[in-house]
């Protein structure tokens, strides 16, 4: 990677464009410079805090750094001094998640929201002294102690120094106005009654596009769009981003009443996860782009994507539940046009080829020369960066047959590296190729490929078949054909095995196969009745007629840092609700109506609605450990996404090719917190360690890989991120061991016992 020139220009260049051009512009493209990129490195680290801290955020002026630990403190660092100014005993009976600074209070208000479902405001201005105050502890200006679960994420409006919005596991993001009131009965008292719940969510996740939401979405992340504030951005519990305007929203409403969800401007989703229906696919952070056209997703056991606020409504990137079958089955014609061969010399607007676009055009052929290279010889990463620069750099530039070779040679790349999701990338470059031109066997021979990775023979077969009778001389076509047909007779013979000598799997009710809950969680051994009398709406679980279970693999203090086994090494967290219980009840708070009734009766006439699909994917860190890893914009104009990692890393690319330019060891094992200075290329991050680290390009030679402050790494880029991948193909979305799931079977644990929070960091 470091062979790679500075695409965004030289910088003396772009300075002297100073007298042509705006000087804003010109601060905004040295901000974040390729070249400051890749000069990063670990400049301090900030001590203060004596437990993992789990969010960071600015001041708009960048002048201060908020910070919230696992120590229930709230520290402010002076970003000039690069030391503590206040450490605040917060009086958080848990886990700090979030903190944030009120806009247009000259910085003296700050809230915080943690694991003890309570949001408190604090006046800063109430500290005694100027100079450094150690172990303050001044009362909440407001304490909100109506969620019922854990507070993840706050939400402030640029401008508004009079509400906040916090986003909880309880399936409600609810509005705080410091103007009405500073405080609030807990949740469960029989006097409660806060109408402050902007969205209910209570019964809003969905387990796949197809299927009507009714399953409590816990809430992970929120945010507001700083350009247009009405825009609310949500993520939760399921695989799907829900974009609101606040101005359509109904009236606040209360908890005593389970309101179905409200409608949302758009869902986001990359398509190949809207029919997953895996109850621990989930997002851990959503943003907002600088600009407000982007959003920005980060999902658990899953990669980073990007999408396009502006292209909802349009057809190119929207697609429905039916969308997804369609792309993996094989017809003649592809939305209902029969596909035309394409013209070599012609681009698609009908003008023949400019001479003032030769040299792109050449450097285009040379690049997908380099990536048929790299098929050959083994190393598909970087032919899958070449074919990026081509399709997402000149897109607009190349000609439909340049662009169907790229779009053949990029399958091919990605059938051969076999990271997570590249088989349903695959996919959609031989179906984009098919658009272009119907004359060539060779995205008809990838798309089979890439369905026999992902197990779907039949399908393969049919794109085989398809192939063979556009290029019946090619001996590998035929070959495809037969390996295929091989498949299936193994995959039948596998499935008649497992029949005959299964038997001990099945459940003698009715023949079906033990489930993960069958295995963990026996009817046998408990009753369905609680024995604990009725619950409060505090430990009300979701509805549905089953048992959730929530896989999540922990790394944690000095639980081990052996970078290849990690995932194993802390401890396995399970988070069980019991679901079979489909009656109403009276809780401490009052009655709440369950929504299973009506989803029922609307079940049949449920029309699933379109949802977003993603224009890029960020690759090579992981995302399985904790659930409050967030992914970032850098800079103003949001041109470099970043994301922390499982493995103490954290990553940088390019926003435009999904190209990684960086990857810096920030913790000792988990970096989950990254956040850019407002203005100046100053990066800060946190994680499991109790320390903040502050990155400046300040590095003597620039780089691609950094490790902190000890300098360059001698380790491979590559072989970080492939050890990220193999991670996330033994994470929890893979079926687990019956033998590691056998140990906690075999305990008797009492019902509801057995309630182990999702893991998030727990203090050395």
């Amino acid at each position: 990677m470091d062979s790679v020139p500075f695409r965004d220009g030289n910088i003396h260049s772009i300075l002297d464009t100073r007298y042509l051009h705006s000087p804003l512009d010109v601060i905004h493209s040295l901000q974040t410079h390729s070249s400051l990129i890749r000069r990063l490195t670990q400049e301090r680290e900030l001590e203060g805090h004596l437990g993992c801290v789990n969010a960071v955020a600015w001041n708009s002026k960048g002048s201060l750094l908020i910070s919230g630990s696992d120590d229930t403190r709230i520290n402010i660092w002076s970003y000039s001094g690069r030391k503590l100014l206040h450490s605040i005993d917060t009086g958080h009976t848990a886990n700090i998640f979030c903190t944030k600074f009120i806009p247009e209070t000259s910085d003296e208000l700050v809230v915080s929201g943690a694991g003890d479902a309570e949001v408190r405001l604090f006046n800063l201005s109430r500290l005694s002294g100027s100079g450094f105050s150690d172990n303050a502890i001044i009362a909440p200006s407001a304490l909100y102690q109506c969620h019922s679960r854990r507070v993840k994420k706050l939400a402030v409006e640029n401008g508004n120094p009079n509400v906040v919005w916090s986003a909880s596991e309880d399936g409600t993001l609810r509005q705080h106005d410091f103007r009405e009131g500073t405080s609030c009965p807990p949740a469960g008292s029989s006097h409660q009654e806060c109408r402050n719940i902007l969205l209910d969510l209570r019964s809003g996740a969905k387990r796949s596009l197809a299927d009507p939401p009714k399953q409590v979405l816990a809430l992970k992340s929120c945010d507001i769009s700083s350009t247009r504030p009405h825009l609310l951005l949500v993520g939760g519990s399921d695989a799907f981003a829900r974009l609101y305007d606040r101005r359509m929203l109904p009236p606040l409403s209360s908890c005593r009443k389970r309101m179905s969800p409200p409608p949302c401007v758009n869902y986001f989703c990359p398509m190949h996860l809207s029919d997953r229906g895996h109850p621990s696919l989930h997002l851990t952070h959503v943003t907002f782009s600088p600009d407000g056209h982007e959003v920005l997703l980060s999902y658990s056991g899953e990669h980073v994507y990007l999408m396009n606020v502006n292209h909802a409504g349009v057809n190119e990137m929207q697609y429905t539940s039916g969308d997804v079958s369609k792309l993996m089955t094989y017809s003649p014609t592809i939305n209902g046009t029969e596909l035309q061969p394409c013209v070599s010399n012609v681009f698609p607007n009908g003008f023949p080829i400019k001479k003032n676009i030769a040299a792109k055009l050449d450097k285009c052929r040379k690049l997908i020369k380099y990536a048929k290279k790299s098929l050959d010889n083994g190393t598909p990463y970087y032919g899958i960066e070449a074919c990026n620069e081509v399709l997402n750099g000149y897109g607009h530039t190349i000609g439909p047959a340049l662009k169907y070779e790229c779009l053949c040679t990029r399958a091919a790349l990605l059938i051969k590296r076999k990271w997570k999701n590249d088989a349903h990338m695959a996919i959609r470059d031989c179906y984009a190729a098919r658009k272009i031109d119907n004359s060539s066997y060779k995205a008809l021979y990838y798309m089979s490929e890439a369905l026999s990775q992902m197990g779907r023979h039949e399908d393969a077969l049919d794109f085989a078949v398809a192939s063979h009778s556009l290029a019946p001389s090619k001996s590998e076509v035929a070959e495809r054909v037969e390996n295929v047909n091989k498949d299936i007779a193994l995959a039948e013979a596998e499935k008649n095995s497992k029949t005959n000598d299964g038997a001990s799997r099945f459940d003698s009710r009715g023949g079906r196969i033990l489930s993960l809950s069958d295995i963990l969680y026996r009817p046998e051994a408990n009753g369905d009745v609680p024995q604990d009398g009725p619950r409060s709406e505090r430990d009300d679980s979701d509805y549905d007629e089953e048992l959730e279970l929530d896989f999540e693999t922990s790394i944690s203090g000095d639980e081990g840092h052996d970078l290849e086994s990690n995932i194993l090494h802390g401890s396995l967290n399970l988070r069980i609700h019991r679901r079979g219980d489909s009656k109403d009840y009276a809780g401490a708070s009052g009655s709440c109506e369950s929504p299973s009734s009506s989803s029922q009766s609307s079940r049949t006439s449920y029309q699933p609605e379109p949802a977003v699909d993603m224009k890029q994917r960020f690759i090579g860190h992981c995302n399985i450990g904790t659930d409050i890893k967030q992914a970032n914009f850098l800079g103003q104009r949001g041109e470099y996404v970043a994301s922390g990692s499982d493995d103490g890393r954290w990553f940088i690319w390019e926003k435009r090719t999904g190209r990684l330019l960086k990857m810096l060891n920030g913790d000792e094992s988990v970096v989950n917190c990254i956040q850019c200075h407002p203005f100046d290329f100053v990066v800060a991050t946190s994680g499991i360690d109790s320390t903040i680290k502050i990155w400046t390009p300040s590095a003597p030679v620039p780089s691609s890989v950094a490790g902190g402050s000890a300098g360059p790494e001698t380790g491979d880029v590559l072989v970080a991120m492939e050890s990220n991948q193999q991670k996330l193909f033994r994470s929890r979305n893979s079926i687990l061991p019956f033998e590691l799931l056998e140990p906690f079977r075999m305990h008797e644990f009492p019902e509801g016992s057995l309630r182990l929070r999702p893991f998030e960091c727990a203090q050395s």
